[in-house]
């Protein structure tokens, strides 16, 4: 079963364009990051600090798949908490047993799985047959953010878009457990000056390359 890696910052596209990959491929598509959020989202309805490693590690040892649907994991508070837990060991290890599953035997007899994250290539599915690492400059990034941001109807200021992205950035790819990097075998791609169509198109004709080999 053919598993598609595809890792990055937040706001780089990785989302977007694993979604129109796997509609394309009829591959089943795990968002991990929304795994994160969960828990993020379940520790703060709890009123508790996303520092609480202790409430943090047991309500993912716990996760179930329903915890993905909540509605506030798109919620800018939730992001920042998420990459706070995402830094928990005990977390990580709860969540991985989960996504390697999904990349195992992906649900509703889809052909394969992409799974799009932050450490995809690198821990959850090191074996994985195609690695994209999707990059941006963190200004491409808060531009985008903020614009999904107004889009939404949520209020935001690009100046505090940037400085978040960027805490963001330095935690994840400075903490201990799976931090944030491209895999050594990862194809990086810099959608800076891509729009999404020309970056689905450049990943979708290397991708169609590594699965007729």
């Amino acid at each position: 079963m053919p598993v598609i890696a595809i890792d990055g910052p937040v706001a780089s596209g990785k989302g977007t364009l694993a979604r129109r990959l796997a509609k394309a491929l009829n591959f089943a598509y795990l968002d991990t990051g929304s795994l994160y959020r969960a828990v993020a989202s379940l520790v703060l309805a709890r009123g508790s600090d996303p520092n609480d490693s202790v409430l943090a590690a047991k309500i993912a040892d716990g996760f179930s798949a329903g915890d993905i649907d909540r509605d506030d994991l798109r919620d800018e508070k939730v992001g920042q908490a998420a990459s706070v837990v995402a830094a928990n060991q005990e977390v990580r290890k709860s969540l991985l047993e989960f996504q390697r599953n999904f990349a195992k035997a992906p649900p509703n007899n889809h052909l394969g799985a992409i799974l799009d994250g932050r450490d995809i290539g690198t821990v959850v599915c090191p074996e994985a047959k195609i690695k994209l690492f999707i990059s941006a400059t963190p200004e491409v990034r808060a531009e985008r953010r903020h614009k999904e941001l107004l889009g939404r109807g949520d209020q935001s200021i690009y100046a505090r878009v940037l400085e978040d992205l960027r805490e963001r950035d330095e935690r994840d790819r400075n903490r201990d457990t799976a931090p944030l990097r491209a895999a050594d075998d990862a194809v990086v791609l810099d959608t800076s000056d891509m729009d999404a169509d020309k970056a689905f198109i450049l990943a979708k004709k290397l991708i169609d390359e590594r699965l007729s080999v």
